[in-house]
């Protein structure tokens, strides 16, 4: 069967490969044939050569992270899923040594070796087919099938949004009415979707000026307001819609961190899911009041990735919501849509010049749904 894969750490290796398709070998393993697979920048960056890590015995490393598939084939004791249901599997699995791992609590492992599918140590979803075990397996409904793709980049969201919620029961009332998205991307207007669906007042914030942009659109579109920061910055928007109980950060670029640390409310937390390798540092930071500000206002920083199932259940929660609110918004994420993946160096153009493509969602389209 076909697979894009690359070979780790060589830069520009991605290349479609032909692959054995795999078979059930456990009686809790289901076969899944691929619909869709989203291209993301991670998926870029280990062709970058950035990272990335082979499974042991193999030289390539089948990439993608992004999934949505149907069930062919059920192993003997699998009785949650039936053939013909839509899924989407989990990316880390329990693997290492850690207290975290053995407990399936893997998203929080404390190793450096660490497995995730399509990018450490486990073959990926840009393939035909994959067997996983069923309890790594979230079913999509099928009215939502179109979208399911988003569920994973959206599960980072819901992770989020729920260690938040834990952190903050050390209070006992806490009520946010207000949030801020700073970068609007695909992540970022997904933090926008989850956050309108909680009764949320939320303000996006991006780049781009507003007219002719698709993600302020959509913003707007489902209640949120747009901001583009070359015409007002996260700390003086504060004068314009006070400050945030809550502040999602997808921008991936790490200076602006300290703008939004200055634009909480007492009692507020910023949610980071940036994952920034460079060597940037920042200029006149007012490290006294920011930290003032912390400590006298009872405000937290806290970091979201590598999200596990519960996470991705309250995902499907949120995209269920959303579609049956504001029916088509979510497809309008998906704009670049790759047929087959023998058309792997397209979907890498794309991620490449995702500015000039004006890209949200860019996705393979393995088999038609």
């Amino acid at each position: 069967m076909k697979a894009v894969a690359v070979i780790p750490k060589r830069p520009n290796s991605v290349h479609l490969a032909e692959i054995e398709k795999p078979k059930l070998e456990g009686s809790r393993d289901v076969l899944v044939e691929v619909l869709r697979v989203g291209a993301c920048g991670t998926d870029r960056e280990i062709n970058n050569g950035e990272y990335g890590v082979a499974p042991n015995g193999s030289d390539r490393l089948v990439l993608g992270h992004e999934n949505l598939g149907r069930i062919v084939e059920i192993g003997e004791k699998v009785t949650e899923f039936e053939p013909g249901n839509y899924v989407v599997a989990t990316v880390r699995r329990p693997g290492g040594t850690s207290v975290y791992d053995k407990i399936g609590e893997q998203d929080f492992t404390t190793d450096h070796r660490y497995y995730e599918r399509g990018i450490s140590r486990l073959h990926g979803y840009m393939a035909e087919y994959y067997v996983e075990n069923a309890d790594f397996l979230v079913q999509i409904p099928q009215t939502i099938a179109d979208v399911g793709v988003l569920l994973e980049p959206l599960s980072i969201v819901e992770k989020g949004l729920k260690q938040a919620s834990d952190i903050q029961e050390r209070m006992k009332v806490w009520q946010p009415k207000s949030a801020a998205v700073l970068g609007v991307g695909s992540v970022g207007l997904l933090a926008v979707v989850a956050l309108r669906m909680r009764g949320y007042a939320v303000h996006g914030f991006g780049l781009d000026r507003r007219e002719g942009y698709l993600n302020g659109e959509l913003c707007e579109a489902i209640g949120s307001t747009y901001d583009s920061t070359a015409e007002i910055s996260v700390a003086d928007s504060v004068q314009k819609y006070g400050e945030y109980d809550l502040i999602f950060e997808c921008t991936g670029y790490s200076p602006i961190i300290f703008d939004a640390m200055q634009s909480l409310n007492e009692n507020g937390i910023l949610i980071l899911a940036s994952v920034t390798g460079g060597s940037r540092t920042a200029d006149k930071v007012p490290s006294d009041k920011i930290n003032q500000a912390f400590v006298l206002g009872n405000r937290v920083m806290v970091g979201t990735v590598n999200a596990n199932r519960e996470h991705f259940e309250m995902g499907v929660k949120d995209l269920v919501l959303c579609e049956a609110m504001h029916p088509g918004w979510l497809g309008r994420m998906l704009t670049h849509k790759v047929a087959g993946l023998e058309n792997f160096a397209e979907a890498f153009k794309i991620l490449n010049n995702a500015g000039e493509y004006k890209a949200i969602k860019t996705y393979f389209e393995v088999k038609e749904i």
